[in-house]
C-alpha cells in the first residue's frame, strides 16, 4: 500500500484566486451584458428559445440601434438574442444597407455556375449510356 503525504493548499494562492474571481464577476455584472442578463428574462427576443445557466453563453445582447456605445441603464437599447438570431439580424442589416454579403467583395458578381442546368437531359438518358 502506498502512503501519500498530504499537501496543504497554499492559502495565499487560494485567496488570490478567489479575489480575482470576485473582481471578474463584479466587472461582468457592471458590463452591459451583465446588466441585460439581470434586467431581462433569458429568452431569445426572436425565436423565444429559453436559456439557463448551462447555455446562457449562447445568449447575446443586441443593440437595437446598432450603437455599441449607447448603453442606457434601463436597457432600452438592448434585446437578448440567441447566437443564430443575432447573426441573422446583423446579416439582414448589412443586406438592407447596400446589399453587402459576408465573404463577397462589392465588385464581385453572383455565382455563375449552374450545377443543375443539364439535369433534365441527364434524367432522360436510358440506363447504361
Amino acid at each position: 500500500m502506498v502512503t501519500r503525504k498530504r499537501v496543504e493548499p497554499n492559502q495565499e494562492r487560494l485567496d488570490r484566486v478567489v479575489a480575482e474571481a470576485r473582481r471578474a464577476k463584479d466587472e461582468r455584472d457592471r458590463s452591459y451584458r451583465g446588466q441585460a442578463l439581470k434586467l431581462f428574462p433569458w429568452i431569445c427576443g426572436r425565436c423565444a428559445r429559453e436559456f439557463d445557466h448551462t447555455n446562457v453563453h449562447e445568449l447575446t445582447v443586441h443593440h437595437k440601434n446598432h450603437d455599441h456605445d449607447h448603453n442606457p441603464p434601463d436597457g432600452s437599447n438592448w434585446e437578448l438574442l440567441c447566437l443564430y438570431c443575432h447573426d441573422n439580424e446583423h446579416q439582414r442589416q448589412l443586406e438592407q444597407h447596400g446589399g453587402i454579403t459576408v465573404g463577397k467583395a462589392s465588385n464581385e458578381s453572383g455565382a455563375t455556375h449552374t450545377p443543375f442546368a443539364d439535369l433534365a437531359s441527364l434524367l432522360k438518358k436510358p440506363p447504361g449510356d
